[in-house]
């Protein structure tokens, strides 16, 4: 079997990773791919992007299904095109992607099937909208209404913090935010109290396969604080989600959501990403959701994954996912971001990378992101630059070999937080 990975990030290197060591799958091609994924046994990297381009690619190589990593691509209708075009292809349409790439399309859709999230309004006008928080006070949330690479949402803990996020998203900012066909737009919700856990789901338009749970890290610095990023690192499982939990969320917030799409004539084939906010009574309400895997929640969700991976997706495109099952390994995977100088704001390029593993290990794997290769060197080639993801018997012993892994790699003003793992050891204690 030869397989198709779009995308260039962490994500896509942990899902190349991962499929290409099905005892079914000969080869993985990844589009474009990264210095990580150049290098992984059975994965071959192709310098193609342009949907056009991949429908031929896929039909050249006889690609027996294609998996897409990123939003954009789901968003520009790759998974229309490559259907149109009879190619297998694990990801949603253009319409049903709108659960991402519209925050006001999702507000709407959550509130008409009455799945729980926090109460909102969407507004074009400035004056409105700062209006609108003069009245709401702080704390409150305010979300440019498109996709922003994961860094268009400022929780804003007073009012002058939450004016300068309209006027920057509203304004002529330069904000790299793609808004669709309507302008710009921003949501501004309430501030909901309580812990984010990440609940990403396969669906095949009607069944859904929970993936294992995992607690990303938004915040730059330790301790939650500095600006929101893509995220500084993830652990799986989260302690937050509870068997009952987990249990309310499928009840909830995932059956819902595919019923609702199937209502609406968008039934949803792909990874769903709930973002979740669950509060002291256990109540989960849903801040955000993404048509993709998580971005650093892959790595170690694909570290515990047991199962062929090839197998649950095609299971997914074929509409079979309730006859099959995950089996996860039983250990906690960690996994660091190491992040280039200046991110999130302007993170600087091309500064070689050193300490990088030369042999690889069962417990602790290295997943690239924004790296590229220059004249045998590994430069840095984007905002987050690796991953290191690493299986312990506990938060403890992961943390320890993923940070002990993560001393030893450099790279000019390389920041990284201490404490990815913290909310699962302050529950422990």
């Amino acid at each position: 079997m030869k397989v198709l990975v779009i995308g260039s990030g962490g994500r896509e290197h942990a899902l190349a990773w991962k499929l290409a060591q099905s005892p079914k799958v000969t080869r993985v091609l990844v589009a474009p791919g990264n210095a990580g994924t150049a290098h992984e046994p059975l994965v071959e990297n192709v310098a193609i992007t342009a949907i056009p381009e991949l429908i031929e690619l896929a039909r050249r190589e006889n690609v027996d299904f294609t998996v897409v990593g990123p939003e954009a691509p789901l968003a520009a209708g790759i998974v229309d095109a490559f259907r149109a075009a009879q190619l297998p292809i694990f990801g949603p349409t253009q319409g049903a992607a709108q659960l991402e790439s519209s925050k006001d399309f999702a507000k709407q859709f959550l509130v008409r099937h009455a799945i729980p999230t926090a109460r909102y309004q969407t507004f074009s006008d400035a004056t409105l909208a700062h209006e609108y928080v003069d009245r709401e006070g702080a704390p409150i949330v305010i979300k440019a209404d498109g996709l922003a690479a994961g860094k268009g949402v400022v929780v804003a803990m007073t009012r002058d913090e939450a004016h300068q996020a309209i006027d920057m998203m509203l304004g002529d900012s330069g904000m790299d935010v793609d808004y669709g066909s309507g302008g710009a737009r921003v949501v501004i919700e309430e501030f909901m109290r309580g812990e984010e856990a990440s609940f990403i789901v396969m669906a095949d338009g009607k069944n859904a396969l929970a993936l294992a749970t995992s607690q990303d890290h938004k915040r730059l610095r330790d301790d939650d604080q500095g600006p929101n990023t893509g995220g500084m690192g993830a652990y799986s499982p989260a302690p937050v989600v509870t068997p009952e939990i987990h249990a309310r969320v499928m009840r909830e917030v995932i059956h819902p959501t595919l019923a609702g799409m199937r209502a609406d004539g968008l039934p949803y084939a792909g990874f769903l990403y709930a973002g979740l906010m669950i509060d002291d009574a256990g109540q989960p309400r849903v801040v955000e959701f993404n048509c993709r895997m998580g971005d650093p929640e892959t790595q170690p969700i694909m570290m515990r994954l047991k199962t062929d991976l090839a197998d649950l997706i095609e299971a997914a495109i074929e509409g079979r996912l309730d006859q099959v099952e995950a089996e996860w390994d039983r250990r906690v995977a960690l996994g660091v971001v190491l992040a280039s100088a200046g991110y999130p704001e302007a993170p600087r390029k091309g500064d070689p990378i050193t300490g990088l593993p030369s042999a690889a290990s069962d417990d602790v794997h290295v997943f690239h992101a924004g790296t590229r290769e220059a004249d045998g060197k590994v430069l840095t080639a984007g905002g987050r630059v690796l991953c290191v993801t690493a299986l312990g018997d506990n938060v403890r012993s992961a943390q320890k070999l993923a940070y002990g892994v993560v001393e030893n790699i450099g790279f000019d003003g390389r920041q990284y937080r201490q404490d990815i793992g913290h909310r699962a050891l302050a529950r422990r204690a």
